[in-house]
Protein backbone atom coordinates (compact mmCIF):
# COMPACT_ATOMS: atom_id res chain seq x y z
CA UNK A 1 0.00 0.00 0.00
CA UNK A 2 0.95 3.49 -0.91
CA UNK A 3 0.07 6.98 -0.40
CA UNK A 4 -0.06 9.27 -3.33
CA UNK A 5 -2.31 12.25 -1.57
CA UNK A 6 -0.73 15.31 -1.61
CA UNK A 7 -1.44 18.54 0.24
CA UNK A 8 -4.37 20.11 -1.55
CA UNK A 9 -2.39 23.61 -1.15
CA UNK A 10 0.79 22.66 -1.96
CA UNK A 11 3.87 20.91 -0.25
CA UNK A 12 4.87 24.73 1.23
CA UNK A 13 1.45 25.20 2.82
CA UNK A 14 0.98 28.12 0.19
CA UNK A 15 -2.51 28.71 -0.73
CA UNK A 16 -2.74 30.52 -4.18
CA UNK A 17 -5.60 32.90 -5.18
CA UNK A 18 -7.88 31.06 -7.27
CA UNK A 19 -7.65 32.66 -11.03
CA UNK A 20 -3.86 34.36 -10.49
CA UNK A 21 -1.17 34.14 -13.10
CA UNK A 22 0.46 31.45 -11.15
CA UNK A 23 -3.02 29.08 -10.74
CA UNK A 24 -4.45 29.87 -14.19
CA UNK A 25 -5.10 27.02 -16.41
CA UNK A 26 -2.11 27.13 -19.77
CA UNK A 27 -3.43 27.10 -22.75
CA UNK A 28 -2.64 27.04 -26.24
CA UNK A 29 -3.58 30.94 -27.03
CA UNK A 30 -2.07 31.67 -23.56
CA UNK A 31 1.62 30.44 -24.54
CA UNK A 32 1.50 32.27 -28.01
CA UNK A 33 0.77 35.13 -25.54
CA UNK A 34 3.54 34.35 -23.61
CA UNK A 35 5.72 34.90 -27.03
CA UNK A 36 4.08 38.14 -27.49
CA UNK A 37 4.89 39.10 -24.43
CA UNK A 38 8.31 37.81 -24.37
CA UNK A 39 7.97 36.06 -20.86
CA UNK A 40 9.66 33.15 -21.21
CA UNK A 41 7.38 28.93 -21.24
CA UNK A 42 9.13 26.51 -18.67
CA UNK A 43 8.79 23.32 -19.54
CA UNK A 44 9.38 19.56 -18.37
CA UNK A 45 8.77 16.09 -18.74
CA UNK A 46 6.87 13.77 -16.76
CA UNK A 47 5.73 10.23 -16.93
CA UNK A 48 3.97 9.35 -13.98
CA UNK A 49 1.38 10.85 -11.22
CA UNK A 50 4.07 11.95 -8.06
CA UNK A 51 6.50 13.84 -10.69
CA UNK A 52 3.56 15.37 -12.44
CA UNK A 53 1.55 16.77 -9.76
CA UNK A 54 4.85 18.06 -8.02
CA UNK A 55 5.62 19.89 -11.40
CA UNK A 56 2.25 21.31 -11.74
CA UNK A 57 2.28 23.04 -8.49
CA UNK A 58 5.74 24.39 -9.26
CA UNK A 59 4.04 26.35 -12.15
CA UNK A 60 5.34 24.84 -15.07
CA UNK A 61 3.69 25.78 -18.26
CA UNK A 62 4.15 22.83 -20.07
CA UNK A 63 4.30 18.65 -19.46
CA UNK A 64 5.63 16.84 -22.29
CA UNK A 65 5.31 13.26 -21.69
CA UNK A 66 7.61 12.47 -23.62
CA UNK A 67 9.03 9.40 -25.90
CA UNK A 68 12.09 9.64 -23.52
CA UNK A 69 10.85 7.57 -21.12
CA UNK A 70 11.58 4.44 -23.21
CA UNK A 71 14.92 5.31 -22.31
CA UNK A 72 15.11 6.59 -18.74
CA UNK A 73 11.83 4.64 -17.54
CA UNK A 74 12.19 1.31 -19.73
CA UNK A 75 15.80 1.18 -19.72
CA UNK A 76 16.14 1.33 -23.80
CA UNK A 77 18.83 2.23 -25.86
CA UNK A 78 16.61 4.91 -27.42
CA UNK A 79 13.01 5.98 -27.69
CA UNK A 80 12.16 3.80 -31.10
CA UNK A 81 10.54 0.93 -29.12
CA UNK A 82 7.37 2.61 -26.47
CA UNK A 83 4.47 1.89 -28.45
CA UNK A 84 1.13 3.77 -28.59
CA UNK A 85 -0.19 1.55 -25.62
CA UNK A 86 2.19 2.24 -23.26
CA UNK A 87 2.03 6.05 -24.27
CA UNK A 88 -1.26 5.92 -23.26
CA UNK A 89 -0.83 4.48 -19.72
CA UNK A 90 1.67 7.29 -19.12
CA UNK A 91 -0.22 9.95 -19.87
CA UNK A 92 -3.47 8.96 -18.17
CA UNK A 93 -1.19 9.08 -14.95
CA UNK A 94 0.55 12.53 -16.04
CA UNK A 95 -2.98 14.06 -16.74
CA UNK A 96 -4.61 12.81 -13.62
CA UNK A 97 -1.89 14.59 -11.81
CA UNK A 98 -2.27 18.23 -13.23
CA UNK A 99 -4.63 21.10 -12.99
CA UNK A 100 -2.93 23.90 -14.49
CA UNK A 101 0.02 23.06 -17.24
CA UNK A 102 -0.63 22.04 -20.72
CA UNK A 103 -0.60 18.91 -21.16
CA UNK A 104 1.36 17.21 -23.83
CA UNK A 105 2.01 13.44 -25.38
CA UNK A 106 4.52 12.53 -27.64
CA UNK A 107 3.43 10.32 -30.49
CA UNK A 108 5.84 7.39 -30.66
CA UNK A 109 7.85 5.91 -33.22
CA UNK A 110 5.71 4.24 -35.63
CA UNK A 111 2.20 5.65 -34.42
CA UNK A 112 1.72 8.37 -37.57
CA UNK A 113 5.16 8.03 -39.84
CA UNK A 114 3.52 5.45 -42.57
CA UNK A 115 -0.49 6.48 -42.78
CA UNK A 116 -1.53 10.20 -41.82
CA UNK A 117 -5.10 8.06 -41.26
CA UNK A 118 -3.21 6.39 -38.79
CA UNK A 119 -1.73 9.38 -37.19
CA UNK A 120 -5.41 11.37 -37.09
CA UNK A 121 -6.51 8.31 -35.39
CA UNK A 122 -3.81 7.66 -32.70
CA UNK A 123 -4.11 11.41 -31.70
CA UNK A 124 -7.22 11.11 -30.97
CA UNK A 125 -6.74 7.79 -28.48
CA UNK A 126 -4.40 10.65 -26.77
CA UNK A 127 -6.66 13.31 -26.23
CA UNK A 128 -9.89 10.36 -25.68
CA UNK A 129 -8.09 8.15 -23.80
CA UNK A 130 -5.49 9.86 -21.84
CA UNK A 131 -6.56 13.63 -21.58
CA UNK A 132 -3.79 14.87 -23.88
CA UNK A 133 -4.32 18.30 -24.31
CA UNK A 134 -1.82 18.68 -27.59
CA UNK A 135 0.48 15.97 -29.17
CA UNK A 136 3.69 16.36 -30.44
CA UNK A 137 5.33 14.99 -33.83
CA UNK A 138 9.05 15.11 -35.08
CA UNK A 139 9.72 16.32 -38.50
CA UNK A 140 9.68 18.70 -40.90
CA UNK A 141 8.02 19.93 -44.14
CA UNK A 142 7.37 16.39 -44.78
CA UNK A 143 4.74 16.51 -41.83
CA UNK A 144 2.88 19.49 -42.97
CA UNK A 145 0.57 17.90 -44.12
CA UNK A 146 -0.54 15.17 -40.92
CA UNK A 147 -0.24 18.44 -39.21
CA UNK A 148 -3.14 19.93 -41.14
CA UNK A 149 -5.57 17.30 -40.47
CA UNK A 150 -4.33 16.85 -37.03
CA UNK A 151 -5.06 20.75 -36.43
CA UNK A 152 -8.69 20.03 -38.64
CA UNK A 153 -9.25 17.59 -36.39
CA UNK A 154 -9.18 19.98 -33.55
CA UNK A 155 -6.04 18.45 -32.19
CA UNK A 156 -3.19 21.03 -31.20
CA UNK A 157 -0.08 19.87 -32.52
CA UNK A 158 3.63 20.65 -31.25
CA UNK A 159 6.04 20.29 -33.96
CA UNK A 160 9.56 19.21 -33.17
CA UNK A 161 12.80 19.78 -35.63
CA UNK A 162 16.71 19.47 -35.64
CA UNK A 163 17.63 16.88 -33.90
CA UNK A 164 15.04 14.24 -33.51
CA UNK A 165 15.34 11.29 -31.52
CA UNK A 166 13.33 9.34 -33.41
CA UNK A 167 15.44 9.79 -36.82
CA UNK A 168 18.52 8.55 -34.70
CA UNK A 169 19.47 5.90 -37.37
CA UNK A 170 19.13 8.44 -40.19
CA UNK A 171 21.22 10.96 -38.66
CA UNK A 172 24.21 8.25 -37.65
CA UNK A 173 23.36 9.11 -33.81
CA UNK A 174 22.81 11.89 -31.97
CA UNK A 175 24.15 14.73 -33.28
CA UNK A 176 23.63 18.27 -33.60
CA UNK A 177 21.77 19.73 -36.76
CA UNK A 178 21.96 22.51 -38.77
CA UNK A 179 25.81 23.47 -38.73
CA UNK A 180 25.93 23.91 -42.58
CA UNK A 181 24.43 26.93 -44.26
CA UNK A 182 22.23 24.20 -46.21
CA UNK A 183 20.96 22.54 -43.34
CA UNK A 184 20.33 26.48 -41.77
CA UNK A 185 18.46 26.65 -45.24
CA UNK A 186 16.77 23.54 -44.59
CA UNK A 187 15.41 24.04 -41.18
CA UNK A 188 14.18 27.34 -41.61
CA UNK A 189 12.12 25.98 -44.64
CA UNK A 190 10.85 23.25 -42.31
CA UNK A 191 9.68 25.37 -39.66
CA UNK A 192 7.76 27.88 -41.44
CA UNK A 193 6.17 25.02 -42.95
CA UNK A 194 4.97 23.62 -39.56
CA UNK A 195 3.59 27.19 -38.96
CA UNK A 196 2.27 27.66 -41.66
CA UNK A 197 0.52 24.09 -41.72
CA UNK A 198 -0.98 25.12 -37.82
CA UNK A 199 1.56 24.05 -35.13
CA UNK A 200 1.14 25.87 -32.29
CA UNK A 201 4.74 25.97 -31.13
CA UNK A 202 7.98 24.00 -31.98
CA UNK A 203 10.68 22.51 -30.11
CA UNK A 204 14.16 22.84 -31.31
CA UNK A 205 16.69 20.51 -30.45
CA UNK A 206 20.62 20.19 -30.67
CA UNK A 207 21.03 23.02 -33.13
CA UNK A 208 23.48 26.06 -32.98
CA UNK A 209 22.44 28.68 -30.60
CA UNK A 210 22.33 31.40 -33.72
CA UNK A 211 20.09 28.88 -35.74
CA UNK A 212 17.75 28.68 -32.93
CA UNK A 213 18.10 32.94 -32.23
CA UNK A 214 17.11 32.74 -35.93
CA UNK A 215 14.31 30.48 -35.90
CA UNK A 216 12.75 32.12 -33.45
CA UNK A 217 12.81 36.20 -34.95
CA UNK A 218 11.16 34.63 -37.17
CA UNK A 219 8.43 32.43 -36.20
CA UNK A 220 5.18 33.73 -34.88
CA UNK A 221 4.86 30.64 -32.89
CA UNK A 222 6.57 29.77 -29.75
CA UNK A 223 9.60 27.89 -29.79
CA UNK A 224 10.89 25.79 -26.83
CA UNK A 225 14.69 24.82 -27.15
CA UNK A 226 16.59 22.22 -25.99
CA UNK A 227 20.31 22.37 -27.02
CA UNK A 228 19.07 25.21 -28.75
CA UNK A 229 20.66 28.17 -26.58
CA UNK A 230 18.87 30.79 -24.54
CA UNK A 231 17.41 32.65 -27.03
CA UNK A 232 14.39 30.62 -28.04
CA UNK A 233 10.88 31.52 -26.39
CA UNK A 234 11.17 28.44 -23.53
CA UNK A 235 12.82 25.81 -22.51
CA UNK A 236 12.27 21.89 -22.01
CA UNK A 237 14.81 19.31 -19.95
CA UNK A 238 14.13 15.80 -19.48
CA UNK A 239 13.12 15.85 -15.82
CA UNK A 240 15.46 12.42 -15.24
CA UNK A 241 18.50 14.88 -16.63
CA UNK A 242 17.74 17.85 -14.50
CA UNK A 243 17.97 15.29 -11.14
CA UNK A 244 20.49 13.13 -12.07
CA UNK A 245 17.99 10.20 -12.18
CA UNK A 246 20.26 8.81 -15.31
CA UNK A 247 22.60 6.79 -15.63
CA UNK A 248 25.14 8.02 -18.56
CA UNK A 249 27.07 11.63 -18.48
CA UNK A 250 24.61 14.30 -19.31
CA UNK A 251 24.82 16.36 -22.44
CA UNK A 252 26.58 19.28 -23.16
CA UNK A 253 23.09 21.52 -22.48
CA UNK A 254 21.87 19.48 -19.88
CA UNK A 255 21.93 21.72 -16.15
CA UNK A 256 21.90 19.15 -13.15
CA UNK A 257 19.39 21.16 -10.49
CA UNK A 258 19.72 18.23 -7.92
CA UNK A 259 21.38 14.52 -7.30
CA UNK A 260 18.84 12.60 -6.70
CA UNK A 261 20.07 9.17 -7.74
CA UNK A 262 22.57 9.96 -4.81
CA UNK A 263 19.94 10.86 -2.69
CA UNK A 264 17.83 7.59 -3.28
CA UNK A 265 20.97 5.61 -3.19
CA UNK A 266 21.69 6.58 0.38
CA UNK A 267 18.27 6.40 1.49
CA UNK A 268 17.76 3.00 0.59
CA UNK A 269 21.54 2.10 1.73
CA UNK A 270 19.93 3.50 5.12
CA UNK A 271 17.03 1.33 4.91
CA UNK A 272 18.93 -1.40 4.29
CA UNK A 273 20.63 -0.93 7.41
CA UNK A 274 18.13 -0.68 9.55
CA UNK A 275 16.40 -3.58 8.61
CA UNK A 276 19.69 -5.78 9.13
CA UNK A 277 20.16 -4.24 12.26
CA UNK A 278 16.48 -4.74 13.44
CA UNK A 279 16.18 -1.12 13.80
CA UNK A 280 13.37 -0.86 11.48
CA UNK A 281 10.57 -0.54 12.46
CA UNK A 282 10.26 0.92 15.55
CA UNK A 283 8.36 0.23 18.64
CA UNK A 284 6.47 3.31 17.64
CA UNK A 285 6.06 2.19 14.06
CA UNK A 286 4.20 -0.79 15.16
CA UNK A 287 0.50 -1.87 15.71
CA UNK A 288 -0.47 -3.35 18.57
CA UNK A 289 -3.66 -5.14 19.87
CA UNK A 290 -6.52 -3.34 21.97
CA UNK A 291 -6.25 -3.19 25.53
CA UNK A 292 -7.62 -5.99 27.18
CA UNK A 293 -7.37 -8.59 24.16
CA UNK A 294 -4.98 -11.54 25.28
CA UNK A 295 -3.25 -13.81 23.08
Amino acid sequence: MSLTTFDPEGSAGIKQASGSAATAKVTVPSLQQKKELRNPITAVTAYDYATARLIDEAGLDVILVGDSLAMVMQGQPDTLAITMDEMLVYTRGVRRAVKRALVVADMPFGSYQTDERDGVANAIRFVKEAGAEAVKIEGGANRASLVRRLTDAEIPVMGHIGLTPQSVHRMGGYKVQGKTLAAVDRLRGDALALQEAGCFSLVLEGMPRELGTILSAELEIPTIGIGAGPDTDGQILVLHDMLSLTFAPPAKFVRRYADIGTSIRAAIGEYKQDVESRSFPSEAESYHLPTGVQL
